[in-house]
């Protein structure tokens, strides 16, 4: 056991923030704390940490334990390059690699030679440290802070770059690599996934999974709570609840839990019910009144079960679109845009939007993500290329850190200056819908949490009524909840959708479709998130394969000096493999390669049948209306775009099952 906690409470004032909180936290645990916006985990962090004392309870730490505590942004200041900051971390190790160094310097020293038992005083001394520093790590030193600098991001960065140089998202990241070193017993992290890109993300999970201590960790990220944790405590109205398992699991079991008190306290009250109708019909009845107040007695008696508390009230809302958008939505081609006007961020940019088409843009931290969705939009302008966007096309432009909104505006005027034409009281129910009652109406934005201001900006964006929506990290400082709140109202929008996010989750359950952004241009991969990585899997095997023919091509040219005798077998040096065998490995892999790209070839084809049935479908529904059939013109019009579609999806078709055969 490192860290136990019985019945922590703390208080603001009269609020209570946490109450009667207990927890456990042993050798290797990986626990996730998981709760809405302002439900107390931080602040219980901060307790287990020692950074904040609890109103009541008590904490018990086993003797001598380590604890790692980072907050949220807390970020590293320094005068130190990014080097020097790491190394400081093995102050003790390099101290005693420079007193190793002044030892070999004696031994070597002839003077010392002439002194045996000093001499074999020194060697043994040299031994001894020698040995501490192998057993410790000393050697791996410098290895080590390069794994770390690397898998946080850092790989392409000077070692003597100045800290306070760096962006506040990086000082956050190098303090998270600075504690990864240091290898507390207890590594307590609040929402360390933020300012991270996917890769950085990927590589932190599988450092933490392999960490020799102890994980507690708050997160939005339900990726990567499944991919680590093996257990869930939830704090909800102060309270705090053990689960086993990862997120998924906890999901589950919390749903299950809540049915099965539902039901027994329903059944109670039932009963309730009954034995109290019985008492007022039978309690005056001569012969009945001793069994009514038998009954009266047992009801008194009985210990009555709570109603199970229901979801806390989340946010709830819908992106309606005003009107359809064209089919074709956006044309690019050979965008190139600068920083500076000299040094490119991304050149050669190409790629469409079909009306309903889902999007997601993706590209590590740096790349230009946000800077294209920016040009895209006409917030700044590219060095060269194409954006044509197509006919009755309204944009919905979501930004990352909501720069637009104004601090000084109350919430309430921040869309009512927005939408004037519109009621106080339409304008009061969409902000209750996005949580925001009564006064809190009148907050001013700038005192807003990151949480808040993410809601004030999507009540825009929905009012909006846009048929494309252009989402930067719209998931950023949401919680949880909210987040699966806005999952749904996207799966259930009608227009079309092009965001960038690094919530692997989020990627996963909206994406059809993934647009990697690179230096020179642009890749795509169809299906979500899994998908991708699944496409990449299979790209990276290709490449080592071709890599590997290359290599056993070049070998056997370079082998082949002089005839051979007539009659024997072609064989490779050292394997035992004649030609007739490598033609058959050969062969074999070839057929892999080709058997890959028909499955992937029936997978487009599959995406392309169902966008072709979709689009069928709207043709046959357009003919129904009245301003249509009614309409000859309009209606020829329509029917003949109807049988095109159809021609192409028969031919869809014949190809699906030529492949599938």
């Amino acid at each position: 056991m490192l860290l136990q906690a019985n019945g922590i409470g703390k208080h603001y004032g009269t609020e209570t923030v946490l109450s009667n909180i207990s927890l456990q936290i042993q050798e290797r645990d990986r626990i996730g704390l998981v709760g809405v916006n302002g439900a107390g985990k931080s602040t219980l962090l901060k307790i287990l940490a020692g950074e904040m004392p609890p109103d009541e309870g008590e904490l018990f730490r086993a003797k001598e334990t380590r604890i790692g505590y980072l907050a949220q942004d807390s970020g590293l200041r320094s005068e130190r390059s990014i080097w020097d900051e790491m190394m400081i971390v093995f102050a003790d190790m390099l101290e005693m690699e420079q007193e190793l160094r002044e030892l070999e310097a004696r031994m070597a020293d002839p003077a010392l030679a002439q002194d045996e038992k000093a001499y074999r005083q020194v060697m043994n001394s040299y031994a001894v440290k020698s040995d501490v520093f192998r057993e410790r790590g000393g050697y791996a030193i410098e290895s080590r802070v390069r794994n770390v600098l690397h898998g946080m991001g850092f790989g392409d960065f000077p070692p003597d770059t100045v800290i306070n140089t760096l962006s506040g998202g990086q000082k956050t990241r190098l303090a998270l690599a600075k504690l990864l070193l240091q290898e507390p017993d207890l590594l307590m992290l609040d929402e360390p996934t933020n300012y991270l890109d996917i890769p950085t993300l990927t590589w932190l999970e599988e450092h933490l999974r392999g960490y020799p201590g102890a994980v507690l960790v708050v997160s939005h990220d339900r990726y990567f709570l499944d991919a680590l944790v093996h257990a869930i405590y939830e704090i909800e109205r102060t309270k705090c609840k053990r689960y086993t398992g990862n997120y998924s699991k906890y999901m589950e079991i919390k749903a299950a839990e809540y049915e099965v008190e539902l039901k027994h306290y329903e059944k109670q009250q039932e009963e309730i019910a009954r034995m109290e109708e019985f008492i007022r019909r039978n309690i005056v009845r001569a012969s009945t009144t001793k069994r009514a107040q038998s009954r009266r007695k047992a009801l008194e008696k009985m210990e009555r079960l709570e109603k199970p508390a229901g979801e806390l009230k989340r946010a709830s809302f819908s992106f309606e679109i005003d009107r359809q958008s064209g089919k074709d939505v956006l044309h690019v081609r050979h965008l190139a845009v600068s920083y500076d006007g000299r040094n490119r961020l991304f050149q050669n940019v190409s790629f469409d939007l079909q009306r309903g088409d889902t999007v997601a843009l993706i590209g590590p931290n740096g790349i230009g993500k946000s800077t294209l969705l920016k040009t895209l939009i006409g917030f700044r302008q590219p060095d060269e290329g194409i954006i044509e966007w197509g006919s009755n096309v309204t944009i919905g432009y979501y930004e990352q850190e909501q720069e637009r909104l104004n601090p000084y505006n109350t919430v309430l005027d921040e869309l009512w200056n927005e939408y004037p034409h519109l009621e106080e009281v339409r304008i009061r129910t969409v902000l209750g819908n996005f949580l925001f009652s009564g006064e809190d109406v009148l907050k001013k934005v700038g005192t807003l949490s990151g949480g808040e201001k993410a809601r004030v900006a999507l009540a825009k964006l929905m009012l909006k009524q846009a048929n494309v929506l252009i989402l930067d990290e719209p998931t950023n400082h949401l919680d949880l909840f909210s987040k699966e709140v806005l999952e749904s109202a996207l799966l259930d929008y009608e227009g079309t959708l092009l965001f960038i996010s690094h919530d692997r989750y989020f990627l996963n359950k909206m994406a059809r479709k993934m647009i990697e952004l690179h230096p020179d241009g642009v890749r795509e991969y169809l299906g979500n998130y899994d998908d991708y990585l699944e496409k990449k899997r299979e790209l990276a095997a290709f490449e080592e394969e071709r890599l590997a023919e290359s290599a056993k091509t070049a070998g056997k040219i370079a082998g082949q000096a002089g005839k051979r005798e007539p009659g024997r077998a072609e064989t490779e040096p050292g394997t035992g493999r004649n030609a007739d065998q490598d033609r058959v490995a050969a062969l074999d892999k070839q057929q892999k390669r080709e058997e890959r790209a028909r499955l992937r070839k029936i997978e487009q084809l599959e995406q392309a049948i169902s966008e072709m049935e979709t689009e069928i479908s709207e043709l046959e529904a357009e003919l129904l209306k009245p301003e249509v059939y009614n309409d000859y013109i309009a209606a020829q019009n329509v029917n003949s775009e109807l049988e095109q579609r159809k021609e192409k999806l028969d031919q869809l078709y014949a190809e699906w099952e030529e492949l599938s055969s």
